[in-house]
């Protein structure tokens, strides 16, 4: 796994817009290197501010939107048209902007489905998913994203794995369940940790005051059992994407 890397950025307005140029980077590359592009898009504040700055980029259209492959970290179980859910969200700001291939954009299910309202369920049929696409014999039994981001929460959640829920030390798997979250929705779907190792590149999203104490408490070394962001490393590349108040805490040295 990779060691993580900072990029600290003057605010959270900068840090969208550097981010949305970077990813478009990134896909670009992986797309003129194996033909297409495979991406794990987060929600909240930071993941939809960075799909907005993607909308408003003048270089989006380098994307061949039709040969990119979209994934979601986690998602609230809630109904599809529910306009809490992640991919809700990432519509509204971008998605249904762009011509993407429908087939390949991979939502988690919703709790209004066709498996109803067992999570546990739902969260299989995100794997199968995810183990077709990646073919017989991958060893992590999910395709290699190009790029998974994730945003770190307050109390260092990443996706919907939280401080102390089973879900954290969970490695059998790759989706779960998730029940009790100490957000609301309490039910939500997520990957696991050695789903989110599995990518090229994983990129942490921390802006504002309020994650900085979270920031500091991870790349000080912290246990992914009691930091969950701590356990989120990419295979050849970690990013901690941040402003100047999400890395206010961190030793001046960075």
């Amino acid at each position: 796994m990779s060691a993580p890397r900072l990029v600290v950025h003057r605010d959270k307005e900068l840090m969208a817009e550097a981010a949305a140029a970077r990813l478009i980077t990134a896909v670009v590359d992986a797309q003129a290197a194996r033909g297409t592009a495979s991406v794990v898009l987060t929600g909240g504040r930071n993941g939809n501010g960075l799909l907005a700055a993607l909308g408003r980029a003048p270089a989006r259209d380098a994307v061949d939107w039709s040969r990119l492959d979209l994934w979601w970290g986690d998602e609230r179980f809630l109904p599809g048209d529910d306009p809490e859910r992640n991919v809700t969200q990432a519509r509204e700001a971008l998605l249904d902007r762009v011509p993407l291939d429908p087939a390949r954009v991979h939502a988690m299910p919703a709790s209004d489905g066709p498996l109803g309202d067992d999570v546990d369920a739902a969260a299989a049929a995100y794997a199968a998913e995810l183990a077709a696409a990646a073919g017989p014999g991958a060893p992590a039994g999910v395709p290699v994203f190009d790029v998974l981001m994730l945003g770190v929460g307050p109390d260092t959640h990443v996706a919907s794995l939280f401080p102390g829920l089973p879900a954290v030390r969970e490695t059998g798997r790759t989706v779960v369940g998730v029940r009790d979250a100490p957000k609301p929705p309490p039910t939500r779907i997520s990957l696991t940790l050695p789903a989110i190792r599995a990518a090229r590149e994983v990129w942490l999203l921390a802006a504002g005051a309020d994650k900085a104490a979270a920031a500091a408490t991870v790349l000080s070394g912290a246990d992914e059992a009691a930091a969950p962001a701590a356990g989120a490393r990419g295979r050849e590349a970690t990013l901690w994407l941040m402003d100047e108040a999400a890395a206010a805490d961190l030793p001046r040295e960075r």
